[in-house]
């Protein structure tokens, strides 16, 4: 607040009719030359100044705290809702694994889902009881108790029996897929003939099916490297070559050697270039003779 200008003119002829003091040597400083109502007023402005800085200041630092405080309350809500959330998550994830661990033991230990069903397929020779008694699966048993690796290993120790898969086919029943083994070649024994597949397993002693040719080898089976050159040999030939074989010669693994049905002879040699040689036999057997030579698929001869 400001005085009234009356006050401010009479105060200004006052210090102009105060007598004025000689000028001395030395410099005069601005105070020199107010009189005591100006000294006055200068004094009261100076104060509202420092007054006014001070209000400042103090609005400015409750402005700065106010922001502190409410920054520190976003955060604390941020953190309040994301501790929440996480609650709920963890309580929505034990509640579900508490369920899952409820059913798999209900269905564990249980014949809700049992196998009362068994099915076999892919049998052709051996018999599905055969297959059923060798899987040794009780029925009623739950079928998350059921080993289908052992049961599999159970079924593949038939004799007929290359390979087996077994999977559960929920509510109730157990797949059983059989891969029997195809017989390659034959070979006469004392008490019969005797069925090779392809890997050399002795499988089964049965008549042969038509079109499978006879082995002459010494010590035929999986380990005798004879035996494995001859069916090398067979399981390359092409399936018009193949039905002609009557007798495979593998008196050793250099000197393999094909009796055809009508009497004409193969040399075949050792198994490299097995495919190649089995190409040009092929294309040979069109041609008129009776002996021919693909143990050198780069020449090969007809006789």
């Amino acid at each position: 607040m400001t005085e009234p200008r009356d006050t401010e003119a009479g105060e200004l002829a006052e210090e102009q009719a105060e007598p004025r003091e000689p000028a001395k040597d030395t410099p005069a400083t601005p105070t020199d030359f107010e009189g005591p109502r100006r000294q006055a007023r200068r004094e009261r402005e100076e104060r509202r100044a420092a007054q006014a800085r001070a209000t400042a200041i103090e609005q400015a630092r409750r402005e700065a705290k106010r922001r502190t405080m409410g920054k520190q309350g976003d955060e604390t809500k941020r953190l309040g809702r994301g501790a929440v959330r996480g609650l709920k998550a963890l309580m929505w994830s034990a509640l579900v694994s508490v369920l899952v661990v409820g059913v798999g033991l209900l269905l564990y230990f249980t014949p809700i889902m049992s196998a009362r069903d068994v099915v076999v397929t892919g049998l052709s020779v051996v018999t599905q009881e055969e297959v059923v008694a060798s899987a040794a699966v009780r029925p009623g048993t739950p079928l998350l108790q059921i080993d289908t690796d052992s049961v599999a290993e159970r079924v593949a120790e038939i004799r007929r029996v290359a390979s087996a898969r077994v999977q559960r086919q929920y509510p109730s029943t157990l797949r059983i897929t059989v891969v029997e083994r195809v017989p390659v070649v034959v070979k006469d024994y004392p008490d019969g003939p005797h069925l090779f597949d392809r890997d050399g397993v002795d499988f089964a002693i049965a008549p042969p099916p038509p079109g499978v040719p006879y082995l002459d080898a010494d010590n035929p089976g999986p380990d005798d490297p004879p035996t494995r050159a001859a069916l090398a040999v067979m399981t390359s030939l092409r399936p018009e070559v193949a039905v002609q074989v009557a007798r495979v010669g593998a008196p050793s693994v250099a000197a393999i050697t094909l009796q055809l049905i009508d009497g004409r002879q193969v040399v075949w040699g050792t198994t490299d270039r097995t495919e190649e040689k089995a190409l040009k036999l092929a294309a040979l057997l069109t041609q008129p003779g009776r002996t021919y030579d693909v143990s050198s698929p780069d020449l090969p001869t007809v006789k």
